[in-house]
């Protein structure tokens, strides 16, 4: 029944409810599926991108709301929740065409032979805007990562910042990650876990590190700036090389528009955290700011960092991937010097 992208759209809701992603309403009236044949401002028409439309914080998001895509060649086209981990597979194939997920679950996608490259540089962590914290009970022993052997981490995602971010620093201080348990789960769940001990500790992310940073039965231990000075906290966009290939100057609206946005969030981080609020049905205290790259420019020691580290892991094969196989900032007009 209906299109194929209908169908897609039911399976990826059906599969991200399964893994237990809250809905959430749009605060703006701003969400577009332009169809193709609608005119932009400029004379063209417009190719409409398929986005995930999932409850959290995003640059696609908000340059929708500021009206970054109008006059534009492309606008967002909300095909609803997709979880996750389904997020770099789904660019690959093509069944989305955007998607904002980490430079290692990237760099095996394209290993693994996906046709995707990162061409916006996403978030950053800085000491006050960190891409993730630790906490423990404010009871606990743990103080240490020699201290976590035996005992059970929380975090987000495997083959991401989180795991791979994580072992190295405990590896880098005496800790064997092969005696720590790491358990998934959800950010907005893993402040209770590590209340109630089902986790010894928890990995969180904005906004929900919000939170357990306020929670005085709980000590945050260390931030992901502690750990690698935010080398890598970049969480970048990456596009499908097919939808790249036959849409340059939709790519290249998209790029303008993140970056606007994620410049715009830099420069009004209040007012970001308002609308965080009003996305996710969150109290304004609770939610911590983010951080983006400038003009969402790439460089390469971020990825070049996770390329070491999975081959370190045994992840991927030594050469097998080169950072120019990962990103490109052909698609950025600012790139070339011009500020958003």
């Amino acid at each position: 029944m209906g299109t194929r992208r209908d169908a897609i759209g039911k399976l990826l809701f059906i599969s991200s409810a399964s893994l237990g992603l809250a809905a959430c309403s749009r605060s703006d009236n701003s969400a577009s599926s332009s169809p193709s044949g609608k005119l932009a401002q400029n004379g063209g028409k417009v190719v409409p991108f398929n986005y995930p439309d999932n409850p959290s914080f995003d640059l696609i998001y908000l340059a929708d709301r500021l009206g970054y895509f109008e006059g534009t060649s492309t606008r967002p086209n909300y095909i609803g929740k997709v979880a996750a981990p389904q997020i770099i597979p789904l660019v690959g194939t093509g069944d989305i065409h955007f998607g904002a997920r980490m430079v290692p679950l990237v760099i095996s996608a394209i290993a693994a032979g996906a046709d995707m490259k990162v061409v916006a540089a996403g978030s950053k962590t800085l000491q006050e805007a960190p891409h993730m914290k630790y906490f423990v009970r404010k009871d606990s022993a743990i103080r240490t990562p020699k201290d976590l052997e035996g005992k059970t981490i929380g975090f987000n995602s495997f083959g991401a910042c989180a795991e791979f971010v994580s072992k190295t620093y405990f590896r880098e201080h005496g800790a064997d990650v092969n005696k720590i348990n790491f358990l998934v789960v959800p950010d907005n769940q893993n402040e209770q876990a590590v209340l109630s001990k089902n986790v010894d500790l928890a990995i969180i992310h904005p906004p929900h590190s919000g939170g357990a940073e306020a929670n005085p039965e709980l000590l945050r231990l260390w931030s992901d700036y502690d750990l690698d000075r935010g080398l890598g906290g970049m969480s970048p966009y990456s596009v499908n090389g097919k939808f790249a290939r036959e849409n340059p100057q939709a790519v290249r609206d998209v790029v303008t528009a993140i970056a606007k946005a994620g410049n715009w969030v830099n420069a009004h981080t209040d007012e970001a955290r308002q609308y965080t609020a009003e996305r996710l049905g969150m109290e304004l205290r609770h939610v911590e700011r983010y951080a983006y790259v400038d003009d969402q420019i790439i460089t390469e020691p971020p990825i070049q960092y996770y390329i070491d580290i999975l081959e370190r892991e045994g992840k991927l094969q030594p050469g097998k991937v080169s950072v120019k196989d990962v990103y490109t900032n052909e698609f950025n007009p600012f790139a070339k010097g011009t500020a958003a």
